[in-house]
């Protein structure tokens, strides 16, 4: 005797959950623009989608700039055909890194640590993130470190930058003071 039994499965989407799906839809579409981007040197890109990462952490919290981090990663590498590759896995480790860093950093006080800074530390973060990886597993060699100053500078340039475009972001407009 067989029992027909009907499941019904129903996930509940909550608002945030909308608005991480848009932030992370954004951050995918940066994550695109960025790899068509010329490059000087290899693994040097302005990191777009870090600026809505950063909109994700001051807007909803760290857990939604995660998600939206880990989303884009993967809808990048599904999308440029890198999933599991060794950029896939370089592009990981230096997000976790920078996410790390920021959950340190976005405790801190906002005196010191607004959008600019924490997007400085992140990109100094991810840079260290994706080196380590590499030295760990791709050039097993100490001759990687030479990479440390242009990523380095990189990293500061591209940090401030994205860091002052999530700042106008963030600032009311004159509409929200009123």
């Amino acid at each position: 005797m067989t029992a027909s039994v009907s499941e019904h499965l129903s996930l509940r989407v909550g608002a945030d959950d909308q608005r991480i799906a848009a932030l992370a839809a954004i951050a995918i579409v940066l994550a695109l623009i960025d790899a068509g981007l010329p490059s000087p040197l290899p693994g040097i890109k302005p990191g777009l989608a870090n600026i809505v990462t950063l909109l994700a952490l001051y807007h909803l919290g760290w857990r939604a700039a995660l998600w939206v981090s880990l989303l884009r990663i993967l809808g990048a590498g599904l999308l440029l055909g890198s999933l599991l590759t060794p950029g896939f896995f370089l592009s990981l480790a230096g997000a976790l890194a920078s996410l790390a860093a920021l959950a340190l950093a976005f405790r801190l006080p906002g005196t010191w640590f607004g959008p600019v800074s924490l997007s400085i530390v992140a990109a100094f973060s991810h840079i260290a993130g994706q080196l380590l990886l590499a030295r760990l597993w791709l050039i097993p060699s100490d001759g990687i470190l030479y990479f440390v100053p242009p990523f380095a500078l990189a990293a500061l340039v591209t940090g401030l930058v994205n860091g002052i475009i999530a700042a106008r972001l963030l600032a009311p407009t004159p509409q929200q003071d009123a």
